[in-house]
């Protein structure tokens, strides 16, 4: 694996030197022969790590179980959605998210259950990234961060705040906080595992363009106006 990932990144740093190679230009992806580098890297990465153990965790866990997991993370993810709809003004949503937090930390066993969905209190997503296009700060262009993936100047920007909301950051318990960090990652790899299923062509293209729709449908509210 280590040397795997020597090789990757030996590769990585190659591709960056010849980043002027043509690409058809793309209005939202002007460093697409970064971005495509570290593509490259993160795909490696996953296909040897991140993946198998997705797969091996979906593979022991019983269906019921995993939800119960994933609903205990998107129930702490409620924390940051608040902070973000007040930073927004959006004090309508913020009375929802907070319903929720509070509803499914208290009658949903922490999060374990979503009991808000089936009172009418409908789930969101709210980021930093999010929030300063709220307020006009411009998205800046498509950007691929070594083991993130995709993301922009913007949302990319927003991670640092974030990571500052998340609750799983104040856990006073170090191997506590780190097994939290471990499952949520391998939580979400695992929901992605179906969604493979669904790209089509070139899978950079893909997932560059559907990332950038899915942001601006956050963002909006608005469906994408082409077929895509």
């Amino acid at each position: 694996m280590l040397m795997v990932l020597r090789k990757t990144a030996f590769s990585l740093l190659l591709s960056m030197c010849v980043i002027g190679q043509s690409f058809a230009e793309h209005p939202d992806d002007p460093w697409e022969g970064f971005n495509r580098s570290v593509f490259q890297f993160n795909e490696t990465v996953d296909d040897n790590f991140f993946k198998p153990v997705a797969k091996g965790y979906r593979y022991v866990t019983p269906d019921p179980v995993e939800q119960l997991v994933t609903n205990f993370f998107s129930n702490i993810g409620e924390v940051p959605n608040i902070i973000n709809d007040i930073l927004q003004l959006e004090g309508k949503q913020a009375a929802n998210d907070t319903g929720r937090l509070l509803v499914n930390s208290t009658i949903g066993m922490l999060g374990l259950l979503d009991v808000a969905e089936h009172m009418g209190l409908e789930k969101n997503y709210e980021d930093f990234g999010l929030t300063m296009g709220h307020w006009q700060v411009p998205r800046g262009p498509y950007l691929v961060l070594p083991l993130f993936g995709p993301s922009t100047v913007r949302s990319a920007t927003g991670m640092v705040p974030d990571s500052y909301m998340n609750p799983i950051r104040y856990v006073d318990n170090v191997p506590t906080r780190n097994v939290l960090y471990v499952m949520k990652v391998v939580d979400k790899r695992a929901g992605l595992l179906k969604s493979e299923d669904l790209i089509l062509g070139d899978k950079y293209t893909f997932i560059r363009d559907t990332y950038i729709q899915n942001r601006e449908f956050l963002l909006t509210g608005e469906q994408p106006e082409d077929d895509f």
